[in-house]
C-alpha cells in the first residue's frame, strides 16, 4: 500500500472525513460546528489605515458568519452532520457580493485540491408574482429561483517577485444580470484588477471583481449544470464539491459538482504582467456569492477539505 492508499484509508476510517478523498497531505480541514477557521472577509488594499483608499469594488464585501441555517417555517435546518454552517449573506442590492478568503502559503508545487459540501439559496421574499418566469408557485418551481445570482470559488497564488501571479476562478452562473435563469459553470478569460493595477491606470475600477470586464467569461466544457434547489426558498440541500489545480502547472485540471465532472486541463489560466513583492508562496482560498437582485443571497458551505500531493 503506497502513502496516498494508506492516507485514503485512514480518512475512510473517519466517519467524518469519510465523506471526502482527499490527496495525500491534507493542508486543513474546516468543520464550521468548530469555528470560524480563519476564513474573513476579504476586504483591499489601503494606505496608512485610510478606509477611505480601499477600492470601491470591494468597500463593502460582507464578512462570513456561523449558521445554523435557520428559517422561519422550520427553524433550525442545521448543517450535514452538526450545527453550524460557514454562511455569506449579500445585502438585498443589485449586484452586491460577499466574500470569504482563508490567507494560505504553499511549502511545495504539485496538485492542490479543494473539497466541500455547499448549498445557496435566495432570501424569502414574501410577494406573489414577483420573480421568476411564473407569476404563481406550480407547487414545485418556486420563482425564488429566479433570485439567486451567482457564486465562485477562486485561488491567489504569487510565486514571488521573480514568479508568476494568477488567479483561478470557477463562478457558477444560476442567472445572469438580466435574471434569465442559466444554471453554467463559467471561467474567466481576463486578469482580477488588482489595487496596484488601478493605482498605475489612474481607473476607478471594475464593475465585477473577478474580471476587467463584466462579459470576459466563457462556459466550461460540459458547463451546462442545473442544481438542487428545491421546491422552496427555505428547503437546502447539500452538494459535494471538489475542485483540483495544479501550482507546478499553474493549471486547473478538474472540477467535480455531485455526479458532474468537467475537464479543465484546457481552460487558459491568465496571469498577471508584472511581478508582486511581499506575498511570496501565496495560496489563499476565496468564496464567494453575488446578488443580481435587490434580495439577498446565501451560500452556505458545511465543511471544507483542503489537500495536496507535495
Amino acid at each position: 500500500m503506497d502513502n496516498l492508499e494508506l492516507s485514503r484509508a485512514f480518512s475512510r476510517a473517519n466517519p467524518v472525513l469519510s465523506r471526502y478523498n482527499p490527496l495525500g497531505r491534507i493542508l486543513f480541514f474546516d468543520d464550521f460546528d468548530y469555528g470560524i477557521n480563519g476564513w474573513c472577509e476579504l476586504i483591499g488594499n489601503h494606505v496608512m489605515g485610510n478606509l477611505d483608499t480601499v477600492r470601491p469594488i470591494m468597500a463593502d464585501f460582507r464578512p462570513p458568519q456561523l449558521s445554523s441555517c435557520s428559517f422561519f417555517d422550520i427553524g433550525t435546518h442545521g448543517s450535514v452532520d452538526g450545527t453550524y454552517a460557514l454562511k455569506l449573506a449579500t445585502r438585498p442590492r443589485r449586484n452586491h457580493m460577499a466574500t470569504a478568503i482563508k490567507r494560505f502559503t504553499s511549502s511545495g508545487l504539485g496538485p492542490v485540491q479543494l473539497e466541500a459540501y455547499f448549498t445557496f439559496k435566495s432570501e424569502v421574499v414574501f410577494a406573489a408574482g414577483r420573480s421568476g418566469e411564473t407569476s404563481s408557485w406550480d407547487g414545485n418551481v418556486d420563482p425564488s429561483l429566479w433570485d439567486f445570482g451567482d457564486f465562485a470559488i477562486s485561488n491567489d497564488i504569487c510565486e514571488g517577485a521573480d514568479g508568476a501571479r494568477y488567479h483561478c476562478v470557477l463562478r457558477y452562473m444560476n442567472t445572469d444580470v438580466e435574471g434569465n435563469l442559466v444554471q453554467k459553470w463559467l471561467y474567466k478569460t481576463s486578469v482580477q484588477q488588482t489595487t496596484k493595477i488601478q493605482l498605475q491606470q489612474g481607473t476607478t475600477g471594475p464593475t465585477d471583481y473577478h474580471t476587467q470586464h463584466p462579459e470576459d467569461w466563457v462556459e466550461l466544457p460540459g458547463g451546462h449544470h442545473p442544481l438542487c434547489y428545491n421546491e422552496v426558498p427555505t428547503k437546502i440541500n447539500w452538494h459535494y464539491l471538489r475542485w483540483v489545480f495544479d501550482t507546478k502547472t499553474r493549471s486547473m485540471v478538474e472540477l467535480q459538482v455531485g455526479e458532474h465532472t468537467m475537464d479543465l486541463r484546457s481552460v487558459p489560466v491568465p496571469r498577471f504582467d508584472h511581478s508582486y513583492e511581499n506575498i511570496e508562496s501565496l495560496l489563499n482560498f476565496i468564496l464567494d456569492v453575488r446578488t443580481h437582485r435587490d434580495v439577498r443571497n446565501f451560500f452556505y458551505l458545511d465543511s471544507i477539505l483542503v489537500s495536496a500531493d507535495w
